[in-house]
């Protein structure tokens, strides 16, 4: 099967259910164009800054999970090549956040979009370090998307 294109549709988890926005993933010349438009992220309390969101694909199928854990299901990093942090296949340029928006766009040759459909992307509540093993110490999952054609 050759496919072009996926998207992701974010949803935030209890702690911040109005966070939405779509992640899109579209076959290009060098690889996977992945971009991202995610709405009512929290802001930062400084003026001089926004706020830096781990953004991540992980290996789990479903957005759903335990009560101290509501994206479980989601699992790790997707990390099939066995690489340590940040180079893992689904490691991903961190969002940045700008009065509640933010937007990213990145061109990846780590992936084909056959081989994240069906999994999870995830937006974490802090940066990624890209230094902690295995996931870059970037906190919470705060928002989840089940990538589909």
């Amino acid at each position: 099967m050759f496919l072009n294109y996926a998207k992701a549709i974010i949803k935030g988890g209890k702690k911040y259910p109005k966070i939405t926005g779509i992640v899109s993933f579209r076959k290009v010349k060098n690889g996977t164009l992945v971009t991202a438009k995610i709405n009512n992220l929290p802001q930062s309390s400084n003026n001089c800054t926004g706020r830096f969101f781990g953004f991540h694909i992980h290996e789990g199928s479903s957005c759903s999970g335990l009560p101290n854990d509501e994206f479980s299901n989601s699992k790790s990093h997707l990390n099939t090549t066995n690489c340590p942090h940040p180079f893992h296949i689904g490691d991903l340029p961190p969002l940045i956040e700008n009065n509640g928006y933010a937007y990213m766009s990145v061109l990846i040759n780590k992936f084909k979009i056959k081989d994240i459909l069906g999994i999870v992307i995830i937006i974490h509540d802090m940066p990624d370090d890209f230094t902690s093993q295995p996931s870059g110490n970037s906190g919470t999952k705060i928002a989840c998307g089940e990538i589909k054609i």
